[in-house]
């Protein structure tokens, strides 16, 4: 089986990017941030080399920014389309199990994500997997890799929550699927982690905030 790699962004348009940072770093300075983010997301599924990269766009992949991506890394853009995120992340692994492929999909706020993690995530769904997950220190995930999907699995989940894995592994548990969980990651959307993130020097290599 093929297996995608599938990147959600959001387009880095000023004032309506990372606006809990934008309050301390400015809106330029968020968008910015957002590019780098993606940038860094992108570069870390392509050194997975597991197979065809997508780019998955909101509001659509019509911003510069995003075409730019196309050309410089050799990707596909796809819209996320309507919906929240449950019915937004349903429609592209829905999308890559509909080609016959599995597929690894990830956020670009998560630059801790190393290429070895989807990796990992692959390796675990070609074993027999339907469902592999990165929790989040918040609550959430910041990685889903898919052999199968259902709306079921998305549907109802209060996103933006503490609550989302617990609520994820209750419906897990219902559909009687099969699922593992890799470390802990940790993402980058409060004043405190733009302090972790430059600690850390994830993105010590580009022009970051």
């Amino acid at each position: 089986m093929e297996t995608r790699v599938q990147v959600f962004a959001k387009a880095p348009i000023p004032g309506l990017v990372k606006t809990r940072l934008a309050a301390r770093i400015g809106v330029a300075a968020a968008a910015r941030l957002q590019e780098l983010l993606i940038t860094r997301a992108v570069e870390t599924a392509r050194a997975c080399a597991l197979g065809r990269v997508e780019l998955w766009c909101a509001p659509d992949p019509n911003h510069v920014f995003f075409r730019d991506c196309a050309r410089r890394y050799g990707i596909a853009l796809a819209a996320q389309g309507e919906g929240d995120l449950g019915a937004r992340m349903q429609r592209a692994l829905a999308a890559a199990y509909a080609a016959g492929a599995y597929a690894v999909l990830i956020g670009s706020d998560c630059p801790a994500l190393a290429p070895a993690d989807l990796a990992g995530a692959a390796d675990r769904l070609h074993a027999g997997c339907d469902v592999v997950l990165v929790p989040a220190e918040d609550g959430g995930y910041v990685l889903i890799a898919a052999r199968r999907t259902t709306p079921e699995l998305f549907e109802g989940v209060e996103w933006g929550t503490a609550s989302v894995m617990t609520q994820t592994r209750s419906r897990l548990v219902s559909l009687g699927w099969r699922w593992e969980e890799l470390p802990v990651r940790w993402d980058v959307d409060r004043p405190e982690d733009l302090e972790r993130l430059r600690a850390e020097g994830l993105l010590a290599s580009k022009r970051a905030v």
